[in-house]
């Protein structure tokens, strides 16, 4: 399913890009699919420092029994969930520290636990390259965990100048309630649907590079038929391509379009928006980090703060009561670190230039207004639409339309409120997938789309419907 997703994503941002003249120029796609590309690396290599401090206390942790003991207080829940996974096995305290680490909003120690849980899930693995049940049950956890305290989001609000940022709180616990519950439910349905299902067989063995070596030269030499839908999707290239060459070649044309259809008018509402949607972002990350709120929210601040140290200092704590050389056996768990960074890079590479280009083409912008009307019709507010479209495939993008929807003075608190739910209680379901099935090279990712895509939806209906009830 990724495979078309991505091709989906190529296709239609250059023929968008063709239509509002973003083929060439500063802010044309292919700048904007060399910087994603550029921030792939720079994100994957920012992952590596993470990734082995995390892996290095892991190792501690289980070598001190510590994984071996949070599984077993946890093992009625984590069989429920995860049957096919041994009560004892490493990977089930991974997936809780994970888990635990999202409801917390601690997004940087979250995902080297997780990349971690992915790969002892990955020994369990009987065929390579395909995601198994326990695996796409984690994802579907992971990209609708429930979340405490939804951290980016008040303080995007609280920048904002909005009364009462912390009133979103309960809605976005509430809404991530619901986001898992659709999204477990979707992965434990679809895990028996046929083409999602896993062909019964033995263990695969990885091939030895002779062995894939000359399977790749004789899958060279052979030429398959062209299908039908092959046939349907040249032709449909085809005819985009011109569209998009002609424009390019005559711009009057396309300023004629422009005005005819309104999309000049458009453009300039997206460009004077985007202006003011800056200067929210600059005020936000201005905001003094140590101003805490007051009462229980206090407390629960507080309380995260603490995770991570408490952590460490109970590792190595343990670890050196059980007679472990702490020391040696951290470097031996950090060094694994590089290896996943490697590894996940070219998915993030791919994924990021995909979404680059959708979304630097002008494709989300085209979409609000081709759907606006229906979405008036049924009551979801269409200013929320370009959020709830980019959350699943970028965090900096979807965090710079909440901030352009909190700059708006024209738009009601309500909608405000419910943007910092819809953030707080979604995520980046796509680059989750990518890195996560990259670090162990999963390529057959079965219904693990579907599943995160559900929790998204269920998320953001939530979201609406939540705050127009306790906040409207």
């Amino acid at each position: 399913m990724l495979n078309f997703i991505w091709l989906g994503l190529i296709l239609v941002g250059v023929f968008v890009a063709g239509l509002l003249g973003r083929i060439s120029g500063d802010h044309s796609i292919a700048e904007g699919a060399f910087a994603a590309a550029k921030s792939a690396i720079t994100l994957a290599l920012g992952l590596v420092g993470g990734m082995m401090l995390w892996l290095g206390m892991l190792r501690l942790a289980d070598r001190a029994g510590l994984v071996r003991a949070i599984a077993w207080a946890l093992r009625p829940v984590m069989r429920l969930l995860f049957p096919e996974v041994p009560a004892n096995h490493p990977a089930v305290g991974a997936m809780i520290l994970n888990i635990a680490a999202n409801m917390l909003g601690l997004g940087n120690a979250a995902t080297p636990l997780g990349l971690k849980a992915m790969q002892e899930l990955n020994k369990l693995n009987p065929q390579p390259g395909t995601a198994t049940n326990s695996m796409v049950t984690f994802l579907a956890l992971n990209t609708s965990a429930v979340t405490l305290i939804p951290a980016t989001s008040l303080i995007y609000i609280s920048a904002a100048g909005i009364p009462n940022p912390h009133g979103i709180l309960l809605p976005t616990i509430l809404a991530t309630v619901c986001a898992a519950i659709v999204a477990v439910l979707l992965a434990r349905i679809f895990q028996g649907v046929p083409g999602f299902a896993i062909k019964a067989g033995h263990a695969v063995e990885a091939p030895s590079p002779e062995t894939a070596e000359s399977s790749t030269e004789s899958a060279e030499g052979e030429t398959k038929p062209i299908s039908p839908g092959g046939w349907a999707l040249g032709i449909l290239t085809a005819l985009l391509l011109t569209v998009v060459v002609t424009f390019e070649l005559h711009p009057t044309l396309r300023q004629t379009f422009h005005q005819r259809s309104g999309l000049g008018e458009l453009l300039a509402q997206q460009e004077a928006s985007a202006g003011a949607a800056q200067l929210l972002k600059d005020k936000a990350h201005a905001v003094d980090a140590s101003a805490k709120p007051e009462g229980w929210r206090g407390v629960m601040v507080s309380v995260s703060a603490l995770v991570i140290p408490c952590l460490f200092v109970i590792f190595t704590v343990v670890a050196t009561i059980r007679g472990v050389k702490i020391y040696e056996e951290f470097v031996q768990g950090a060094k694994e670190g590089w290896d996943v960074a490697i590894r996940i890079m070219p998915f993030l590479v791919a994924i990021l230039v995909g979404m680059g280009i959708f979304r630097d083409s002008g494709a989300l912008t085209l979409l609000q207004w081709l759907v606006s009307p229906l979405l008036n019709l049924i009551g979801f507010p269409a200013e929320l639409l370009p959020l709830a479209l980019m959350r699943p495939l970028s965090g900096s993008g979807s965090a710079g339309i909440m901030a352009e929807i909190l700059s708006q003075p024209d738009i009601p608190n309500l909608i405000k409120y419910t943007a910092g739910t819809m953030f707080g209680s979604t995520e980046t379901t796509f680059y989750v997938l990518s890195v996560y099935f990259g670090s162990v090279a999963v390529r057959r990712s079965r219904h693990a789309v579907l599943a995160g895509l559900g929790g998204d939806i269920a998320g953001i209906v939530a979201s609406v419907i939540l705050c127009r009830m306790m906040l409207g």
